[in-house]
């Protein structure tokens, strides 16, 4: 197959193996595949990123001397099934999945292993009971956006976010947005968003954000003081208004996701 491997430090277009599908698993042809920060970072930074998970004790990281085919946001259709499958999904079906491979005593980071190939390639391996079938109605590109959507909407489901808080989200790449899409799902209000890119800062506005901060004018902090100040200064609480805070519980989402350098770099 066809694929876009990344080797020593480029990504190169090349001709490798096909894979194929072991017991559970199902052969999948990637229609779409999103460019993850995450995979910027690992070609530009690979050796650094693989020291500092080396000395935080993860096993399983891959070999930069070797071949890898990145790509975790992916949209794919199934072509064929591995020995076991229960095939309830036909071939020819659109599919999106967690991108991990239950194989062997560890799972595999489909997109950053030297044994598995993510979405940069034609073909890919995945469980079959990962496997997500996509809407009929919904556009392949939209699919692949699954996973960074999935990342937002956790973060939200771990924050315990109440309609009284007022949130502000740092950073509007694609997982910021995510989280702002997931907020305005929830009926949050206001919703501040604060990047230094004003085309981010437009997206954000665009999927919901009532506010959007330019760091390099205001403080997003300073902002959001003015945005979730009670407006009757907690006077419905008689004379425990005294102890309450003058503002609205904050929930602060920090998705800038690398260091600053690191990212204008990237």
């Amino acid at each position: 197959m066809r694929a876009v491997v990344m080797r020593n430090q480029q990504l190169i277009v090349t001709t490798v193996p096909d894979p194929e599908p072991g017991p559970g698993e199902v052969l999948v042809r990637t229609l779409a595949c999103g460019i993850c920060g995450s995979d910027l970072h690992m070609l530009k930074h690979g050796a650094h990123v693989a020291g500092v998970v080396g000395r935080a004790g993860v096993s399983g990281m891959m070999d930069l001397s070797r071949d890898v085919i990145m790509g975790h946001e992916f949209c794919a259709e199934v072509v064929d099934h591995g020995p076991g499958c229960e095939k309830y999904l036909p071939a020819g079906t659109r599919i999106c999945s967690m991108p991990m491979l239950l194989r062997g005593a560890e799972p595999i980071p489909i997109g950053y292993s030297n044994d598995v190939p993510g979405g940069y390639g034609e073909y890919m391996v995945l469980n079959e009971m990962l496997l997500l079938k996509v809407p009929e109605n919904l556009p392949t590109a939209y699919a692949a956006l699954t996973e960074p959507m999935a990342v937002g909407w956790h973060a939200l489901e771990k924050a315990s976010f109440t309609p009284d808080d007022v949130p502000l989200v740092i950073g509007c790449g694609p997982v910021g947005l995510a989280v702002i899409a997931a907020l305005k799902t929830r009926g949050a209000a206001p919703i501040l968003a604060a990047d230094f890119s004003s085309k981010r800062r437009q997206l954000a506005q665009a999927l919901g954000a009532d506010i959007v901060i330019d760091p390099a004018a205001e403080s997003p902090y300073r902002r959001w003081e003015d945005a979730a100040r009670r407006a009757d200064g907690g006077a419905d609480l008689g004379p425990l208004a005294l102890l309450v805070s003058p503002f609205r519980p904050a929930v602060i989402f920090e998705c800038v996701g690398v260091p600053g350098l690191l990212a204008a770099d990237c």
